[in-house]
């Protein structure tokens, strides 16, 4: 199986009501074509490097799976019959993309980011901003000390 990375530029008028329900179908798509969503970006609205239908901004959207041609060839025919759709591109990241490796990836991905947030030490970070703040005073009288001498 091989993995691809598509961006999409969406029509940065439509609301998000309107916007869901095409990440939906292209969520959808991807297991119904025996692919693997592995990750879904929303860049949000970013400014356009040219104009494109008369717009100069565009909702921007990167989509990172892993598929076959068939997958790539539905979803790109998705995107021209799309009204919403400004432009899309697509390209292969690898031609041999080992699926059980990236599942294994994003889980150990997922815990360490689990990781930080279930341990977060206040008291660590609440003592390291008090020893800052202490020596910041000791800087401060060693300066004008220095300033009085001269």
């Amino acid at each position: 199986m091989r993995r691809y990375e598509s961006t999409v530029i969406i029509d940065p008028d439509i609301s998000a009501e309107n916007r869901i329900p095409l990440l939906e179908k292209i969520k959808d798509l991807i297991p119904q074509k025996n692919g693997f969503l592995v990750k879904l970006d929303e860049w949000g609205n970013q400014k356009l490097a040219y104009e494109i239908m008369k717009k100069t901004r565009g909702y921007y959207i990167r989509l990172d799976y892993c598929g076959t041609g068939l997958l790539v060839s539905e979803m790109e025919r998705l995107f021209r019959i799309d009204d919403r759709v400004l432009k899309f591109m697509t390209i292969l990241l690898d031609k041999n993309a080992d699926i059980d490796k990236i599942k294994e990836d994003m889980a150990k991905a997922a815990a360490e980011a689990a990781l930080p947030a279930q341990t977060g030490k206040p008291e660590d970070s609440a003592a390291s901003s008090k020893e800052i703040k202490e020596s910041e005073p000791e800087e401060t009288n060693t300066e004008k000390e220095s300033d009085g001498k001269e």
